[in-house]
C-alpha cells in the first residue's frame, strides 16, 4: 500500500489544491491531506479547524483521502504515520525554486522522497495571495475555490 503526504497551509483550500488531490488518486492508495503551521504565515484567514471542515467537505467523493493537521516537521508527521512520499504541486519557477529546497531538507532529515505535480495550466495563476485580494474586493471566487466552500471563503474575505 503506497502512502502520500499532501502537507499545506490550504488557508483557503483552493481549486489547484483539489486538482492535485484528484490526480493523486493514481499514485497512492492513501493521502493525507495534512495541514501544517505555517511560521512564515503568521495571519491566518481560517483557523485550522475552520480549514480542516473545508478539506473534507471538498474530499469526500476522495475515498483515498483523510485529512489531517499536524503541528511537527512534515518528515516527523510522515515517518510516524508511515508516509511512502511527499506530494507537492508546482505552480511557477518561484515555487520550484523553494520547494526543491524543502525537498532535499526533508530528504536529508528523513530519507522521504517528494514528488511534484506541475500545477493544472488552468489552475496554475491560482495562490492564497490571488484569491485573497479578488475577495476583499467583494468579487466572488468561484473559479479560484471549489464551489463546495465559495460562500464561506466569499463571506469571510468580504467583510475583512
Amino acid at each position: 500500500m503506497k502512502v502520500a503526504l499532501f502537507p499545506g497551509s490550504f488557508d483557503p483550500p483552493t481549486l489547484g489544491h483539489l486538482n492535485i488531490i484528484k490526480r493523486s488518486q493514481s499514485m497512492c492508495d492513501k493521502l493525507f491531506v495534512a495541514i501544517g503551521t505555517n511560521a512564515s504565515k503568521p495571519d491566518e484567514l481560517f483557523n485550522i479547524k475552520e480549514r480542516k471542515t473545508m478539506l473534507e467537505k471538498i474530499c469526500t467523493p476522495f475515498s483515498h483521502v483523510e485529512v489531517v493537521s499536524y503541528s511537527t516537521l512534515t518528515v516527523e508527521f510522515a515517518k510516524a504515520n508511515k508516509v511512502d512520499f511527499l506530494l507537492r504541486g508546482l505552480r511557477t519557477v518561484c515555487d520550484f525554486e523553494a520547494e526543491v529546497s524543502m525537498a532535499v531538507a526533508n530528504q536529508k532529515l528523513s530519507g522521504i522522497d517528494t514528488v511534484f505535480l506541475i500545477a493544472d495550466e488552468k489552475m496554475a495563476h491560482i495562490s492564497s495571495t490571488l484569491i485573497c485580494e479578488i475577495g476583499k474586493f467583494n468579487r466572488r471566487l468561484h473559479d479560484f475555490v471549489p464551489q463546495e466552500i465559495e460562500n464561506e471563503v466569499f463571506k469571510r474575505l468580504s467583510l475583512s
